[in-house]
């Protein structure tokens, strides 16, 4: 069994050179999910596909993507 790192928002901009406002509009819109979230202090968990998906958004962004396409193409 696989055990994956656990990131926090804060983490996932930092990985992957999105702001935390565009992690949260992602979130927002759909085109990433959090894995779960802390009932005590509302934040939210990522793994390693989240990290993942920001890359793949990234580059299909760079190829000229619409935000609607790529949220039909991952999705």
């Amino acid at each position: 069994m696989k055990i994956s790192n656990i990131f926090l928002i804060k983490d996932l901009a930092r990985l992957s050179g999105y702001s935390i406002h565009t992690i949260k509009y992602y979130l927002k819109i759909g085109l990433i999910k959090e894995n779960s979230r802390s009932p005590e202090t509302r934040y939210r968990y990522f793994d390693e596909t989240t990290l993942e998906t920001l890359k793949t958004i990234r580059r299909l962004r760079k190829e000229g993507k619409s935000i609607r396409q790529i949220k039909d193409e991952l999705l």
